[in-house]
């Protein structure tokens, strides 16, 4: 907290900082039992009618009424990063998008509307890098009658969390009504340390393709040829595959693409029978071992943040957070089309 030459708290911050990184304290109660404050960091997307919105690094928008205030100062736009490797959001972004295309997708300014018949909101959502050429009431609009025609419901994706990420754009949506259904994380690490989770890996089997045993053991049942098609795109994209016991589906799969230095990981699922064995790490080891033939020097995942299980795993890989992502859903009108569920944390399909 900011504290002034005579040692008192003293609140540095006005409207004029809206957009900027802010560490605040405000008063939460006040009693026989004693003042009691919390401390709130996170981007300040607004300041009107005497309330403060900051969205913190996970997405969530927290009001703060201006005569709680107790002190406040703007802070540096991100901590400085410990560990991974070094990449801006916007980067691993349109890495990510590169690895989970869409069939469908056009252009809206430097927006990119994407569709694949609803299979997972990723490649059915907006990806809203830069500006869409119009005022923002105008281009949702234009994204909610894109999606209608698809018999889509609308969705827009977005980032917080790293510098210069998207909380201003968070906090129009919410302000519009949009709803945030879904938030995860993306994780880096280096593939070295993933390749060596594990001796060589035996019995993994690395495919181009996703054959009937890979989609047999795929949480989604009954793949489409649309989702073949976002499965199997991608700059370089390989498959493995623990095989399981004669006639049954495999005891383990994984799915990785390597875009350049990135090594991307996804559908690591594992017979419910077969876990706490080790197949996870060794899928994932056989993975990048490939990625690391093909040169890559980064690797990136996806995970829920519910997911215990998965975030253990990848944290003893080397892999830590670097931000988060949002879907947005258009606001309810009793008439749009299900989506899919997302899919568990670390299956890279949400």
């Amino acid at each position: 907290m900011e504290i002034s030459a005579g040692g008192r708290l003293e609140v540095r911050i006005t409207a004029a900082d809206v957009g900027k990184r802010v560490s605040v304290r405000s008063l939460t109660e006040h009693g026989h039992s004693g003042e009691k404050f919390t401390d709130t960091v996170g981007v300040l997307t607004s300041w009107d009618h005497g309330v403060l919105r900051i969205t913190r690094k996970n997405g969530e928008s927290v009001r703060i009424a201006e005569t709680s205030l107790v002190a406040g100062k703007v802070v540096p736009s991100a901590p400085a990063r410990r560990r991974g490797p070094a990449a801006s959001w916007e980067e691993l972004t349109r890495v990510a998008a590169r690895a989970w295309p869409p069939v469908e997708s056009e252009r809206l300014g430097e927006w990119e509307l994407r569709a694949a018949q609803g299979f997972t909101r990723r490649a059915n959502s907006v990806l809203p890098l830069g500006d869409p050429g119009r005022p923002l009431d105008a281009a949702l609009e234009k994204v909610r009658h894109w999606y209608a025609e698809r018999g889509l419901p609308a969705y827009v994706q977005t980032a917080t969390g790293a510098e210069g990420a998207q909380e201003l754009l968070c906090a129009e949506l919410e302000r519009r009504g949009w709803v945030r259904e879904v938030t995860a994380e993306v994780w880096v690490a280096a593939p070295a340390p993933v390749a060596d989770a594990t001796a060589e890996p035996s019995g993994v089997v690395l495919s181009r393709e996703a054959d009937e045993a890979w989609l047999a053991r795929y949480r989604r049942k009954g793949v489409s040829e649309v989702a073949l098609r976002v499965l199997t795109g991608g700059p370089s994209v390989w498959f493995a595959t623990v095989p399981g016991d004669a006639g049954a589906p495999p005891a383990a799969i994984g799915r990785c693409v390597v875009d350049g230095r990135w090594a991307g990981f996804a559908a690591v699922e594992v017979d419910p029978d077969r876990r706490r064995q080790g197949l996870a790490t060794a899928v994932m080891a056989a993975l990048a071992r490939q990625a690391m033939a093909e040169g890559a020097s980064a690797a990136w995942l996806q995970v829920e943040q519910d997911n215990v299980a998965a975030r253990a795993m990848y944290a003893r890989m080397g892999f830590a957070p670097h931000h988060a992502y949002h879907h947005y859903r258009q606001p309810r009108n009793g008439s749009d089309s299900p989506m899919e569920s997302a899919a568990p944390a670390g299956s890279g399909s949400s």
